[in-house]
């Protein structure tokens, strides 16, 4: 792990891919689990869009808005300090238009606090790449399998293992290099054609569910934490298993109260006694 107190920006990240430095990221959601993150020397914080569906209730990325992005933005915001600060923009914040990405785009940057963005896409991005950085907002590049098209692609499967697919997204992470991309994700792509991907690219690549090849790596911190209620993704490793914790806490709590053990008499405030005065 890179142990370094500098702040990690988009030109340290290409440095490290250079230097064979493996690079670390995870999603944050809230100023509390940054602050843990950037104390545990994660180079990366993203505050994902995956927000939806692990802290919002919806059953997918797809109906997260803006604003719903700019308020754990501004969050996560409060508690970073080392980590390269990277935001998702949700589904249609920048497919439509290019100038209207760069209007949200420059929302989550100039009222988040955001240090760049990521998008899911190839060849079909490449121009709201180059406006974004036109507008001095870095960008991160996702290919594979791409939530926010998860009708398109039938469901959350690997991308890649037909050769026609895996030519593709090989020009497709070239052509997102050659866009000014500081970064690739690649996810739930086969260990091989990732390896290929990192290999034949200038700008790291973070992998989830692609192997170990890639340039670095990232998780759901609540999956890391084991702090989600569904089994994870094969890929995952659980590095905690907090939720069972934390209901084992909870449902203590409601059998102390139940039964008069809490609070106890120590937990309780108590008047205290005034003196009394002599007339």
């Amino acid at each position: 792990m890179n142990k370094t107190a500098d702040k990690v920006t988009t030109s340290r990240l290409i440095e490290m891919k250079q230097k064979g430095l493996r690079i670390t990221s995870l999603t944050a959601y809230d100023a509390p689990t940054a602050r843990l993150l950037n104390e545990a020397g994660v180079d990366v914080v993203l505050v994902g869009d995956s927000v939806a569906n692990v802290k919002l209730g919806y059953e997918n990325t797809l109906p997260v808005t803006l604003d719903e992005m700019l308020h754990h933005v501004r969050a996560v915001r409060r508690g970073n300090s080392r980590a390269l600060l990277v935001a998702d923009m949700p589904y249609l914040s920048y497919e439509l238009d290019s100038r209207e990405a760069c209007r949200n785009a420059g929302r989550l940057v100039k009222e988040g606090g955001a240090e760049a963005v990521k998008i899911e896409g190839g060849i079909e991005v490449a121009p709201v790449v180059k406006e974004l950085l036109r507008v001095n907002i870095p960008v991160m590049g996702h290919l594979g399998l791409t939530p926010q098209a998860v009708h398109k692609l039938g469901g959350y499967k690997v991308r890649g293992r037909k050769p026609q697919e895996a030519e593709k997204m090989l020009t497709d992470a070239k052509i997102l290099e050659g866009a000014g991309v500081f970064a690739i994700v690649l996810e739930c792509v086969p260990a091989e054609l990732a390896a290929e991907i990192t290999r034949k690219v200038s700008v790291p690549t973070i992998g989830i569910g692609a192997g170990s090849a890639c340039d670095g790596q990232i998780l759901v911190v609540d999956d890391l934490l084991g702090l989600t209620d569904n089994p994870p993704p094969k890929f995952v490793r659980r590095y905690a298993n907090l939720r069972d914790e934390a209901l084992r806490a909870a449902r203590q709590y409601v059998q102390d109260v139940q039964e008069g053990a809490f609070p106890a008499p120590e937990h309780a405030y108590r008047q205290p006694i005034e003196a009394k005065t002599k007339n």
